[in-house]
């Protein structure tokens, strides 16, 4: 009996001291990577985001951007690091749902814990004021008279702004050329400054330049008109039905987190989405706050996986 009594005293501090731990955390700043460029609308959420984390959590939230490889250097950093809960992403679905059903990673699916789906974007399709292309219907006919000669910029390989213009070409019949750059930001650039002629991405990064009538937003992928942009059009309502998409931006940490940590980390995001600044923001750039728990989002990140591997099946898109 002593002896069992002896084990359990020196077992006790293993089973609780993780359990200490999480009750007190954080007890110090976090890091919170965007494995892209800055200026783009991941990283503008981020820094919106880690602003009102701070005041939740009560320690200092450092945004570093980690950019390359459609996102999959920044997620690798995060994976790689210990998990608990001082290191983590916010990310678009490309690295974390999409670039594992295209490629070969470092990492698995497995090795990410999904913590919260934080904000949403319905993309848009836009187009160059240079083009001549003035609607949607114009551009998939001009498309289809010129196969191949019309091309697209995106956010970058195996990032949602390519697949999403892969999708939309496979439902519109169409044949185009894809143009990666390295982010958001220089993909609208080239878009208004006419080196392409299309593009689909978030609204946050075309919106001004449509307002300032430097390029033209022809639709927008879904089924529902954005408040932003009464008068454009949905893909569905433009004969489209399949062109359906959504930019779900989440938090995610290296799998082995403690569940407490988790739990705090979505309360935390809850309140922030809470917060009206936060939401009025989100709002004027066409998003709206998602507030999924870490096992919708892994749910919804999974359907992405799968989404993507049918559509990169059927364009043979291949990145390794």
């Amino acid at each position: 009996m002593r002896k069992l009594l002896l084990m359990f005293t020196l077992l006790c501090p293993c089973v609780v001291a993780p359990v200490a731990n999480a009750a007190s955390w954080p007890i110090k700043p976090l890091r919170l990577i965007v494995p892209y460029s800055a200026g783009g609308p991941t990283d503008g959420v981020a820094r919106l985001i880690a602003q009102h984390l701070e005041e939740q959590l009560g320690q200092t939230v450092v945004v570093q951007n980690r950019p390359g490889a459609g996102g999959a250097i920044g997620v690798g950093e995060v994976l790689r690091a210990t998990p608990d809960g001082y290191t983590l992403a916010l990310v678009a679905p490309g690295p974390v749902a999409g670039l594992p059903a295209l490629q070969t990673l470092p990492y698995q699916l497995s090795d990410i814990q999904y913590i919260a789906g934080v904000v949403k974007y319905p993309p848009v399709i836009s187009v160059s004021v240079k083009s001549g292309i003035s609607t949607l219907q114009e551009l998939v006919d001009t498309a289809k008279k010129s196969p191949g000669k019309l091309n697209y910029s995106s956010a970058g390989n195996g990032t949602t702004p390519h697949i999403g213009a892969e999708l939309f070409a496979q439902e519109a019949g169409i044949k185009t050329l894809h143009i990666p750059y390295k982010g958001a930001a220089p993909a609208t650039t080239a878009l208004v400054a006419g080196e392409v002629q299309y593009e689909l991405s978030d609204l946050a990064p075309v919106l001004q330049y449509h307002r300032a009538g430097k390029l033209k937003v022809v639709a927008v992928v879904g089924n529902e008109r954005l408040p932003q942009l009464p008068d454009v059009p949905t893909t569905v309502e433009s004969g489209l039905p399949g062109v359906i998409m959504e930019t779900l931006y989440g938090l995610i940490g290296p799998s082995g987190m403690d569940r407490a940590v988790i739990d705090r980390l979505e309360q935390a995001v809850t309140a922030v989405n809470a917060n009206e600044d936060v939401k009025k923001f989100l709002h004027e750039q066409g998003g709206a706050p998602a507030n999924l728990n870490d096992q919708q989002y892994r749910e919804a990140m999974m359907a992405e996986f799968s989404k993507w591997k049918h559509i990169a099946e059927k364009g043979n898109i291949k990145l390794n």
